[in-house]
């Protein structure tokens, strides 16, 4: 009873009458509320603090965890980084290294400005250098000053394919300051290292002198460039390898002449190209010495048996008797045997040797290909520097790929035979290709980079024997002194050759102009390549003999070295 009793008294002394709600809505007492006065205060509750409280532990101990992240973890990392956070750093360039020809000089070089951080990358205004040298990009900044792109980087030729070697590594000046940001009177420096030199193979006085050879016969005639090669058959080392037109690498480094640079891109003569290893063209008769020997090797005629050249050979159309199909010979040759056709380049011995006409036997389309891919007419020979291209040599599966339906036709060999229809080839791959004659079928690997202890790959021919090569070499002497290459025969050393023109374009008024060979004839050592690209044809064709006849002179009188 007495606990019901006390609980009514509780009940009723909580209890909010209707007239105390009113009453305090006025505040007759005049309570000052801004100092809490006539408020009820009721008690904190005990699970708000133990909330509260588990709050500011579960901080707590994320913070020491946090901390100690930081401290024992990593510590040492952001307390290097705080380190780096007190400098201004700037990079210091390093000097590119510089490239040198066979002989010592120089090719490309660094060039400081006074007042300019960056050194400039200045070439050899010698010719024909542009596709082998290349270019560079130079380091870069963003708007706010600072480098986005602090190395030099390569872009094309060897100044791309050996960056690693020539690039070296940038140093840094740190300029430590306080926290105002003044600059302390003390700095420290890291030095950059130089990047390596490196030597090509190249004669620097060669390269140009054959680059004005072929720039010469371009604009007196009118071809739309030309490439020439020059290369040691014992090594592979290129000692001339040039493309005209060409560009000017250090516009192209810079980037700053766009108007020029513009005009690059649009020339129709195309000077980015680098027609020595990245142009295939059509090789014309400079292919005869190739099927001679696969002929030879095959049995199927004997260098000494002779063939009539009336000017042309007719093939009835097996399919309509009114159809006669005329292959024609560049002139009557009468009676020639292998080393004269070799000499005048008769287009009726090879269409019979080649495809079989009358009573001869030819090697078929088969062999034909079997030939020269062993010779690698076709490449790639495996050069350093990147855009090398590889050719055709037709066949009844290229050609089923491209003319959908198209049979092989025998007219189809006999072209083939004399190096037209869809052949293809590089003047760097029949630069290997001739030196693999001259060399009795040693096929080298042509290469830039002049370094005695890097070992490059050879394939030995075993196919073809020794007496073949004689016979080969012997109608290619005859090409100077008494065929197609005459122009040659006055110097004062002996140069065996094949010449050959291939008509191109839809057209056929156009031609593409050859000249390849080795010397000196005797002992031979250096194989060359001259190519003249899209020249006017006609009767009157002006051949690629005409640019090989001046360098060859000058090479006699000034480098005679390689003469000898």
């Amino acid at each position: 009873m007495l606990w019901r009793l006390c609980k009514k008294r509780r009940l009723r002394s909580t209890e909010v009458f209707p007239e105390d709600i009113f009453l305090d809505s006025k505040n007759l007492p005049a309570f000052d509320t801004q100092q809490f006065e006539g408020r009820l205060e009721q008690p904190i509750k005990k699970s708000s603090i133990v909330l509260l409280g588990s709050f500011f532990v579960a901080i707590g101990v994320l913070f020491v965890l946090r901390l100690g992240n930081l401290q024992l973890m990593h510590g040492n990392a952001y307390f290097e980084r705080s380190e780096d956070n007190r400098y201004n750093q700037l990079p210091m360039f390093a000097e590119r290294g510089i490239i040198y020809d066979r002989n010592g000089i120089e090719l490309a070089w660094n060039r400081r400005d006074e007042g300019v951080d960056v050194p400039t990358r200045a070439y050899t205004r010698d010719g024909g250098f542009s596709h082998i040298l290349g270019y560079v990009s130079y380091p870069k900044k963003d708007r706010a000053g600072f480098y986005w792109q602090e190395n030099f980087i390569g872009k094309s030729g060897v100044e791309k394919k050996f960056n690693t070697l020539l690039e070296g590594a940038n140093g840094a000046k740190l300029i430590e300051r306080d926290a105002t940001g003044n600059a302390s009177p003390n700095s420290t420096l890291i030095a950059p290292v130089s990047g390596a030199n490196v030597t090509l193979t190249v004669d620097a006085k060669v390269q140009n002198e054959m680059h004005k050879a072929i720039a010469a016969l371009s604009e007196s005639v009118g071809y739309d460039g030309g490439a020439g090669v020059m290369m040691d058959i014992t090594n592979g080392d290129i000692i001339a390898l040039t493309s005209y037109p060409e560009y000017d690498a250090e516009v192209l480094s810079l980037g700053k002449n766009t108007s020029l640079i513009g005009g690059y891109r649009h020339d129709s003569r195309k000077p980015y190209l680098n027609r020595a290893l990245g142009g295939i063209y059509t090789p014309g008769s400079i292919i005869k010495p190739f099927l001679a020997l696969g002929a030879l090797t095959e049995g199927i005629i004997t260098p000494e048996k002779q063939i009539l050249s009336t000017g042309s050979i007719s093939l009835q159309s097996p399919y309509d008797p009114n159809i006669t199909y005329v292959y024609k010979d560049n002139k009557a040759h009468g009676w020639v045997d292998m080393r004269q056709a070799l000499a005048v380049s008769s287009n009726v011995y090879f269409y019979s040797t080649g495809g079989g006409y009358a009573d001869q036997k030819g090697l078929g389309i088969l062999n034909i290909g079997k030939y020269t891919r062993l010779f690698e007419l076709d490449g790639p020979t495996g050069i350093e520097i990147e855009g090398e291209k590889t050719g055709v040599i037709p066949s009844p599966e290229w050609k089923e790929k491209n003319f959908k339906g198209d049979i092989w036709r025998i007219g189809d060999t006999y072209n083939t035979a004399i190096g037209q229809y869809g052949f293809q080839a590089t003047p760097l791959a029949m630069v290997r290709s001739v030196a693999g004659v001259a060399n009795d079928g040693l096929l080298v690997t042509p290469h830039l980079l002049k370094d005695d202890t890097i070992v490059y790959p050879t394939k030995q021919i075993t196919e073809v024997a020794t007496s073949s090569y004689d016979v080969v070499q012997e109608g290619m002497r005859m090409v100077v002194t008494e065929g197609t290459g005459q122009l040659l025969n006055y110097l004062p050393f002996d140069i065996a050759a094949k010449s050959g023109t291939a008509q191109v374009g839809i057209s056929k008024k156009y031609v593409n102009a050859w000249i390849i060979g080795f010397f000196p004839y005797e002992n031979p050592r250096y194989a060359f390549v001259f190519l003249m690209e899209r020249g006017p044809g006609g009767e009157a064709v002006v051949g690629a003999t005409r640019a090989a006849l001046p360098f060859f002179t000058w090479l006699a009188e000034y480098a005679p070295e390689y003469t000898e």
